[in-house]
């Protein structure tokens, strides 16, 4: 079966496909279904939930829904997801929940092909007395070695935290791999899962990961982070919200800035999408949402790989570039996130280019400086051109982001 892209197209607003998007990887387009129970929230329950009266019972029963439905997406009881801003203050406040059962002298290994979110905050924890173990990437392949893990790991190791997927490099990681080798010490691992969740099924039981995160703005949603984490771990933590929030409540203690009420009511509307996917392409779908999300993960998985084998074939003919991530294709290796430097221009000078012939994409670190970094680009800065593709792109975008690319490089 094939993904049908004009189906998929025909769920966004029209004004989307204005131009060839291929900056997918810093936040996805946002289909109807998202707008509708947004505008919904807002023209209909815009009050505080929780109260005695109808349009508070039905705010709270909107936040309640969407919560409740991201957490049956991911397979987890509801207690074991937190949403909040961003990934960046879901880890931020995570760090600040756990040090409380560390001491001085325990160890936190830290990959450097994190993103800044799964890096910054657990830096911040030497002052503490907590030491930090550089997990060092390859400066050529752009890539993290399991055996070097397996040095770095002691009785002192109390966290590793790594990237499932690199925002730069496009790189998948060995998630079950690490894991297995972080738990053998005792240790738990944070995984940043924000540039694989666009692309493929999210499964942390099968995992067995201690705390997972991704971006739902990155995944089809609003503006809003996610944190998956063992009910133990999260039952454990120290709670950083107001002093009378229950410790036994995990959903709410770790989130210091308070529910985004009318955000968290949208995102029922990523469900809403993939079940009218899973619907449109299957005569019977499977009976729980996380079936029929992971049934459409396998479709679009297989369209990504069809245009991602075809850009990174023409990335590979330019000479006077340099590809970060693997030269060759595999759906268990690589995604289809993609990010070049030229030895003629400027990255911040080609996306520039780029986007006059109404394609777009990306330059910079992405906030993953200490990657770039490490990989050698000599301005981190300026830093590396992203070109990041979904399952909404179409082959004759990508053929349209070739033509642009092949006249400026």
């Amino acid at each position: 079966m094939v993904f049908d892209t004009v189906f998929s197209r025909s769920q966004f607003p029209h004004q989307a496909w204005d131009i060839a998007f291929f900056e997918n990887a810093g936040g996805t387009f946002v289909p109807n279904t998202v707008i509708s129970r947004l505008t919904d929230y807002m023209t209909e329950s815009q009050v505080q939930p929780g109260a005695n009266f109808p349009k508070s019972k039905l705010a709270e029963s909107r936040m309640i829904l969407g919560h409740s439905l991201v957490a049956q997406m991911l397979a987890v009881p509801d207690n074991e997801i937190v949403i909040s801003a961003s990934t960046s203050m879901n880890v931020y406040v995570l760090a600040k929940a756990l040090r409380h059962h560390w001491k001085r002298g325990d160890e936190i290994i830290i990959s450097q092909l994190n993103h800044e979110a799964n890096s910054g905050p657990w830096r911040c924890l030497e002052e503490y007395g907590i030491k930090i173990i550089e997990w060092p990437i390859d400066p050529e392949l752009g890539e993290i070695s399991v055996s070097e893990l397996e040095n770095l790991l002691s009785d002192k190791t109390r966290l590793v935290a790594f990237p499932h997927v690199s925002n730069i490099t496009g790189t998948i990681n060995d998630i079950e791999l690490i894991t297995k080798k972080v738990h053998s010490v005792g240790g738990l691992v944070c995984v940043d899962g924000v540039a694989y969740a666009p692309h493929r099924m999210i499964d942390v039981k099968k995992w067995d990961v201690d705390f997972y995160l991704f971006s739902f703005y990155k995944v089809f949603g609003p503006h809003l982070g996610c944190l998956y984490g063992k009910e133990k771990h999260l039952t454990e933590a120290k709670g950083q919200y107001h002093y009378f929030v229950d410790e036994k409540n995990t959903s709410l203690k770790l989130n210091p800035a308070g529910p985004d009420h009318a955000s968290i009511s949208a995102l029922a509307g990523i469900a809403d999408y993939f079940e009218i996917l899973s619907n449109h392409h299957f005569n019977s779908p499977k009976n729980t949402l996380f079936e029929n999300v992971k049934s459409v993960y396998e479709l679009t998985e297989t369209h990504e790989e069809s245009l991602s084998k075809k850009f990174l074939d023409f990335l590979l003919t330019k000479s006077n570039i340099r590809v970060f991530g693997k030269h060759s294709w595999s759906k268990k290796s690589r995604c289809a996130t993609f990010s070049i430097t030229s030895n003629k221009k400027k990255s911040a000078e080609i996306s520039k280019l780029v986007g006059e012939d109404k394609v777009g994409i990306g330059s910079g670190h992405f906030y993953a400086k200490r990657v770039v970094q490490e990989l050698g680009v000599s301005d981190p800065d300026d830093g590396v051109v992203r070109c990041s593709m979904a399952h909404y792109n179409t082959k004759e975008e990508v053929d349209l982001l070739i033509k642009s690319l092949d006249k400026i490089l």
